[in-house]
């Protein structure tokens, strides 16, 4: 039975479409079909139910499940009586982010942040080195200062989060306007920033 008459409609576009966003974000299409799947799901599922729904061998649903379990986005439950593990995604979707910003974070700004930490201690002395050190120079400061900012916005309340994400447009414009009213250019304020 295809996967269109395991769903209804809304949840089979949503679904689908992870399946094909999922190589963009560097999981593979059943993996995001799985979670998608678990994610709008009204309860948890069992691996069979997951295996019917989107028509993919247990295996690949295993394997999915402990890839969706190693990035911390499922968890596993059991019901009484029921010897089958259940999976769900996490009700709150500013838990959801946390856990991919912190993943992300662990396995790949981290280890970019290491190596440039090791570049900016060397002591060039090719010209070439010289300007390739203060290029990852600047990468490095930019990424520990969102780092920084993050871990802050981490620390917040997910209200206080949400209206401080809906402040970006509005501090955007009066910053915009401060650089008309005072003649300082954009291009001032990156390099005086």
């Amino acid at each position: 039975m295809p996967l269109q008459d395991h769903l209804p409609p809304l949840s089979r576009q949503f679904v689908s479409h992870f399946g094909e966003m999922g190589s963009r974000w560097g999981i593979n299409r059943t993996v995001g079909q799985i979670y998608a799947l678990l994610f709008i799901a009204q309860r948890g599922l069992n691996a069979d139910e997951i295996a019917e729904a989107l028509e993919f061998s247990r295996s690949n649903v295993s394997m999915g499940l402990k890839e969706l379990q190693a990035w911390r986005l499922v968890r596993l439950r059991h019901l009484p009586g029921d010897r089958r593990e259940y999976f769900e995604a996490p009700a709150d979707i500013w838990e959801i982010f946390r856990v991919l910003a912190e993943e992300r974070r662990r396995r790949e700004i981290e280890p970019t942040l290491s190596m440039l930490r090791m570049a900016l201690l060397e002591q060039p002395t090719d010209p070439a080195d010289v300007h390739a050190q203060e290029r990852m120079r600047q990468m490095h400061d930019l990424i520990d200062r969102l780092m920084t900012w993050f871990d802050d916005v981490q620390k917040l309340a997910p209200e206080t989060a949400m209206r401080l994400m809906g402040l970006g447009s509005t501090v955007t414009r009066v910053l915009e306007l401060k650089d008309r009213v005072t003649g300082r250019s954009p291009k001032a304020n990156k390099e005086n920033g």
